[in-house]
């Protein structure tokens, strides 16, 4: 080797070695800099509300044996509007049906 191509070598390796220790440090930061984040989230945490519920609303109603039905009358099945049963206002299918030569004959049963 000349001392040309040890020059270069030299000069390489110091270029790798900064580039490296380059790489280590932004790492270094960047974890720094998400364990800040997550110190940050902690510490940012909303306050719990000052107002608690009575007792009276946590607990469920009274199971009474034998007791009454609900007042309210149960609701009732849904029913379509006689307006739009007719043919004004009828759903209209998405596609027109298919023309005679693409619907085959039915299947007979063996």
């Amino acid at each position: 080797m000349t001392g040309n191509d040890k020059r270069r070598l030299k000069l390489d390796f110091m270029i790798a070695c900064s580039l490296f220790a380059a790489g280590v440090v932004i790492s270094g930061v960047s974890i720094a800099q998400i364990r800040a984040e997550g110190r940050m989230e902690l510490a940012q945490a909303t306050q719990p509300l000052q107002g608690t519920p009575s007792e009276d609303q946590n607990k469920p109603a009274e199971a009474k044996p034998g007791g009454d039905r609900p007042t309210t009358p149960a609701p009732e099945p849904a029913r379509p509007d006689p307006q739009t049963q007719g043919a004004a206002g009828a759903v209209k299918p998405a596609l027109p049906p298919a023309p005679a030569e693409k619907i085959a004959p039915p299947i007979k049963e063996k």
